[in-house]
């Protein structure tokens, strides 16, 4: 739905005892995924601005430090013209907000259909082009299986080394905050954006050791957003992530 509830305060007060108690940080939220930014179409740009404002108020009220985002749809346009417009959506959504520490998350996408975001270069282009209307900061999420998905081979240890020295020339490791953690259902270059339990999609067990291991990765942390077909389904796959990790980098699963 397009509508969010304002959090209650005695609530964001719990849910800030219970963060101090536990360590538990980062605290990430995930936008609406009817938002779209880049939209042409007046009445969803118009609602996407809305109820993205909307996101980054309760982010910063209950003291978020990442809202992650999609780039949404280039349809009715081209990419160049989308990336433009979501970055003016962006511009419009926070003006005059009070966001403290709270940090946006462009997240890459599998690519299917018109969706922005699964090319890099889409990613670094929106961080720029917001920089000249904004002081809001921007930092980057990947996800396993839209990396896979949009062609990055990160199954094998030569596609994975490629694929971060590229991210880091084009973004910026320093700039990639947070990894979603997921197998994928589809092949390498399907665009298709479908999770699966960790090790038993085309990434595989083998690759997610790798990548759990790798140096400009291990201090990241990692959430999964994989399948929960029966009860428990979620806990098995944190086990599973926990005992691929050489180093116990921060995991932890997606509330919806």
């Amino acid at each position: 739905m397009w509508r969010a509830s304002t959090p209650n305060p005695a609530d964001i007060q719990l849910l800030a005892r219970a963060r101090r108690k536990l360590d538990l940080k980062p605290l990430v939220i995930h936008d609406n995924y009817l938002i779209n930014l880049a939209s042409i179409d007046p009445t969803i740009r118009s609602k996407s601005i809305l109820a993205f404002r909307g996101e980054l108020e309760r982010a910063a009220a209950i003291g978020a430090e990442y809202l992650v985002a999609h780039p949404g749809s280039y349809r009715g346009q081209s990419v160049e013209e989308a990336l433009v417009n979501f970055a003016h959506g962006l511009n419009e959504a926070a003006q005059g907000l009070a966001l403290g520490r709270l940090m946006l998350l462009l997240e890459c996408t599998a690519g299917g259909g018109c969706m922005i975001g699964s090319r890099f270069e889409e990613l670094r282009a929106i961080r720029d082009l917001t920089a000249k209307m904004s002081d809001l900061p921007i930092g980057y999420c990947f996800d396993t299986c839209h990396l896979l998905a949009a062609g990055f081979d990160i199954r094998t240890e030569e596609g994975l080394n490629k694929t971060i020295v590229d991210a880091d020339r084009i973004l910026g490791m320093k700039h990639v905050k947070l990894i979603h953690a997921n197998d994928s259902k589809t092949p390498l270059g399907s665009r298709t954006d479908r999770h699966e339990n960790i090790g038993e999609g085309h990434i595989g067990a083998e690759a997610f050791r790798r990548i759990l291991a790798h140096p400009k990765l291990t201090k990241l942390p990692f959430i999964l957003e994989t399948p929960v077909d029966e009860e428990g389904d979620d806990l098995r796959n944190l086990e599973t992530l926990k005992s691929l990790c050489p180093k116990s980098p921060m995991i932890t699963t997606k509330s919806n």
